[in-house]
């Protein structure tokens, strides 16, 4: 009896989860549609999330794309045909590497500071500090972060992308000595305008999840600091897996 006690209060605690959620993303989108827009806040946080998050999408982007060339090579040359490097690497850059692995840099970077950031807020009584003020918190905290991060995920995802083909470049014909003209001749012949814009409606999607999850998680924090501690993990966790699984179901979809 122990043991379906314990499934059945965990099934209760998931659908809690989820109507918390949806209500949150109803509330959210009711409040999105109506005035004031605190562009101000919008435009910091886009320097939050996307300018500060720069420099590790510059070093994973180089170094992500150093080493796809490294493998494709391995690969390709046991059947001499290391002239396919730069369009796999490229291929595999735009389509799921750039997008995934950027969004979860940002989702470690970005996601766990707005979900700390926001349980402080709470467990501190600051939110309903500017609720009693007249201002709405979920168009002065929660819609400027889900509109920032909407905005800069696909920036920062043409920035991985961009840093990953200088890498796989600077590996294929600097180190493997692959010839720069077939290097960049099959980039050209096989990668496409839609392979681009796949990337970046995935990241549009993913700037969503991390953002949507991480005020989420912040917003509803309990239980002091060691909540907002607690909060800031599963934030990272639950955005991280939501970010793989719609990575699938968009791949699915596209292709």
């Amino acid at each position: 009896m122990e043991f379906f006690e314990y499934i059945g209060r965990e099934i209760v605690k998931f659908l809690e989860a989820m109507g918390a959620m949806m209500i949150f993303m109803v509330r959210t989108m009711y409040w999105s549609v109506r005035r004031p827009v605190f562009l101000k806040e919008t435009v910091k946080q886009m320097d939050i999330i996307g300018v500060k998050s720069s420099l590790v999408i510059v070093l994973t982007g180089t170094f992500t794309g150093m080493v796809s060339a490294l493998q494709a090579n391995y690969g390709f040359r046991m059947f001499s045909a290391e002239s396919m490097v730069g369009s796999v690497t490229a291929l595999g850059l735009l389509r799921e590497l750039g997008p995934v692995l950027a969004s979860l840099m940002v989702t470690a970077r970005a996601g766990s500071a707005m979900t700390a950031e926001l349980g402080t807020m709470r467990v501190t009584e600051q939110i309903d500090a500017l609720t009693v003020m007249g201002v709405n918190p979920y168009q002065y905290l929660i819609l400027p972060r889900i509109v920032a991060s909407t905005i800069m995920m696909p920036l920062l995802t043409l920035v991985f992308c961009g840093l990953g083909m200088v890498g796989a470049y600077i590996v294929g014909v600097d180190l493997l000595g692959i010839d720069k003209g077939l290097f960049m001749a099959r980039i050209a012949q096989y990668v496409d305008y839609s392979d681009l814009n796949s990337g970046l409606i995935k990241a549009v999607f993913f700037g969503i999840i991390l953002s949507f999850v991480g005020c989420f998680k912040g917003f509803t924090t309990t239980g002091g600091a060691e909540g907002v501690g607690k909060a800031t993990t599963y934030s990272v966790v639950i955005s991280s897996v939501s970010i793989l699984i719609a990575d699938y179901v968009l791949t699915a979809i596209m292709f």
